[in-house]
């Protein structure tokens, strides 16, 4: 009798589902490698080697991802169909949180990206000049022939996100901003970081910094090709709200 309830026992437990496992959460999945962490951000640099994936993690708030490199990637939300993504290099766009997913690479490249998670609200969001939101429209802004340009390419009720464009020699000042801003280098030319109180350094593709308010930076291109860069804004209303 004991060994008929035992063979019953294992035949319904290997009847069960299979439950999922507990989704990582951020910071703490391995191929996310936490770069900035503050008060309005936490931004990572992510890579998934060729033909790996992810760990499933959750995503809790609203974020921002930029794509490094081409890249062929299957991205499966839990409880959702999986989805085929072709990104190009230097894609950016914007996702909700809430959810918990995995990214596997089906490249024979690294998937490389940065994400930049938004720690406060956002509420609504819509494209200015970029696909940032997918399936949104976007203006047409073709930047004119000068020693820099900025377009907004997309914004939210607390940030805006703009690509600067510097040409042959050209150079973009920011003059003590009174609000906080974080920059992304893409690819292409470097660009030369000059703050004021700070050591000369240089921003290479993939790489974050953060400027608090008052900051007083020039961003410089000595080259001849056109090199650019992404500069996200917050609008600090949280801060301006309180007492």
């Amino acid at each position: 009798m004991k060994r008929l309830f035992l063979v019953f026992a294992l035949l319904f437990s290997a009847s069960l589902p299979a439950q999922a496992p507990e989704p990582a959460k951020l910071p703490g999945e391995p191929h996310h490698h936490l770069k900035i962490d503050n008060e309005y951000v936490r931004a990572y640099y992510v890579e998934v080697p060729p033909h790996a994936e992810t760990q499933l993690h959750q995503h809790d708030h609203d974020y921002l991802f930029v794509t490094l490199g081409d890249s062929e990637v299957i991205n499966t939300v839990l409880g959702k169909p999986e989805v085929h993504l072709s990104l190009k290099d230097g894609e950016t766009h914007f996702t909700r949180g809430g959810f918990a997913h995995v990214a596997r690479n089906l490249s024979d490249t690294p998937f490389r990206n940065i994400t930049v998670e938004l720690l406060h609200a956002q509420g609504e969001a819509h494209n200015k000049c970029g696909f940032v939101i997918p399936g949104q429209g976007a203006a047409i802004c073709d930047p004119p022939p000068a020693s820099d340009w900025a377009d907004i390419q997309f914004e939210t009720a607390e940030a805006r996100l703009d690509l600067v464009w510097l040409f042959a020699n050209g150079k973009h000042t920011e003059s003590a901003s009174k609000l906080p801003f974080l920059v992304v280098g893409l690819g292409g030319p470097q660009v030369k970081i000059n703050a004021k109180g700070k050591s000369p350094k240089v921003l290479r593709e993939g790489e974050v910094e953060w400027f608090d308010p008052g900051t007083a930076v020039q961003f410089l291109h000595v080259g001849t090709e056109v090199a650019k860069f992404l500069k996200l804004t917050f609008k600090d209303s949280t801060l301006r709200s309180r007492p």
